[in-house]
This record gives structure tokens, sequence and C-alpha cells, in this order.
């Protein structure tokens, strides 16, 4: 009974504390006055309102909603599509967000990365929430093994729930690596420039691979001094400048 009792209170304890947080920066008095900005149609002082809680690591499904929403009224798609992106990064399953990064892709004429059979059978998730269910699935085949210890009986059950959950924790621990490697993992980034062309060498002469609209995905492989080697979608690979791309994942 007590370890039933402890593992409640731990859930509930994660369960607010993710809720605080998806909340604050909604409640947040510069989110307000970004949004506000926003309704008046003062798009750039939206931005930098919004961008100001980016910086500050107020991050939301729906900040970033809202930041993508500013640039797409400025006409930046590559922005738009990068605020996007980062939306359904942190939820996945955001209709607004989704629905608004397509109309942005068919605005912008973005190409996108080619993702395995695998990869997208793992996209109904999010790389958080498969940490979140790694992690709760650890705590609790912790707190049964702990009730194993001092439990007088022990029943097939008990034994057969640490088992269980050591093997979820497993599975989505696994399934965070296979996103983290993927075409849209930890190195995807998002062509923010216009008029951008993935060339053969490091140099504004070199021979064009193929031209990339705004906010078209690339796979960052390696950098040498102001270019990025990427891997391009139609399965090609060339030279970046820099300047013209941004990781979709933000630095923790």
């Amino acid at each position: 009974m007590k370890g039933r009792t402890l593992l409640i209170d731990l859930c509930c304890a994660v369960i607010c504390t993710f809720i605080a947080a998806a909340a604050f920066a909604q409640t947040d008095p510069q989110f307000a006055k970004a949004t506000q900005a926003y309704a008046q149609g003062h798009f750039k002082e939206a931005i930098g309102g919004y961008e100001m809680l980016v910086r500050s690591g107020q991050w939301s499904a729906n900040l970033f909603y809202d930041l993508g929403n500013a640039y797409f009224r400025t006409g930046d798609f590559g922005r738009a599509i990068l605020n996007y992106e980062r939306a359904l990064a942190l939820e996945r399953h955001h209709p607004e967000a989704a629905a608004d990064l397509q109309i942005a892709r068919d605005e912008a004429r973005a190409l996108e990365m080619q993702q395995t059979w695998l990869e997208r059978y793992l996209q109904f998730a999010s790389v958080n929430q498969y940490i979140i269910a790694a992690t709760g699935a650890f705590w609790v085949a912790a707190l049964c093994i702990v009730a194993l210890i001092f439990a007088r009986r022990r029943s097939a059950r008990l034994i057969a729930l640490p088992i269980l959950s050591f093997s979820v924790c497993a599975l989505a621990i696994l399934a965070t690596c296979e996103i983290d490697r993927g075409s849209k993992g930890r190195a995807l980034a998002i062509i923010t420039g216009d008029n951008v062309q993935a060339r053969l060498a490091t140099a504004d002469t070199a021979n064009s691979v193929l031209a990339l609209p705004p906010g078209s995905e690339i796979q960052m492989l390696n950098t040498r001094g102001d270019w990025v080697y990427a891997a391009l979608p139609n399965n090609l690979r060339g030279w970046i400048p820099a300047k013209s791309t941004e990781l979709l994942r933000l630095p923790n």
C-alpha cells in the first residue's frame, strides 16, 4: 500500500510540473505583451517579444506556434516553418501547428527530408514524450523492486510489473535514439535564408547541387568555417552557408 501511494504521489508531481511549465509562458507578462502586439498587427514587435522568451528558455509549443504565425505574417516562411516544427517537436499532436506548417510549406515550396519506415512509425510521439515514458517506466520498475524486497508474499503480478516497466523503458530509450539519429533527428536544420544553393564545394562560385527554398529541411553532417556540409532532400549532399540555416532543436 505504501509503495502504491508513493507511486501515485510521484506521478502527480511529474504531471503538475509539466502543466506548470507549459502554462508559465502563457501567463508571463512578456508573452501577453507580445500577443497583444500581434493582435494589433505589430508583427515585428511581437516577434521581438516572443524571441525574448525563447532566449530565456521559457519554451512551450504555443510559444513557438505564435512565433511561427508572427513570422508567417511578415512573409518570413523559413523562420515560420522553423517555429512550427519546434512547436510540433514539443507537442506532436498540435493540430494548429501541423495545419499551418503545411500551409507555409506549400507557400514556400519547401523540400522535406525523406524518412525511413521506422522513423515514420515512431513519429506518433515526440522525443520529449519518449523520454517522459522512459523516465516514468524506470521509476515504476524501481518502486516495484523496492516493494518486492519488503513484501512478505511475492505475487506473480508484482514480479511481472517491473519486468514490463523495464521493457517499456528500454523500448522508449531505443525509440529516442532512433529518432535522434534519423533524418529528422538532432541534426535536422531548417533553411532560413532566401535563394539558398547547396554547392559542391565551400565557395559561392562552386557548382550548385540543389536549390533550397526557405523552410526546406537538411541534416547537418559537418561544418567547415562558414559552411555546413549536409544531407539534402532527394538523397543529395552539398555545402550550404551556415548563416542560411538553423538547427531545429535548441540547445538545452
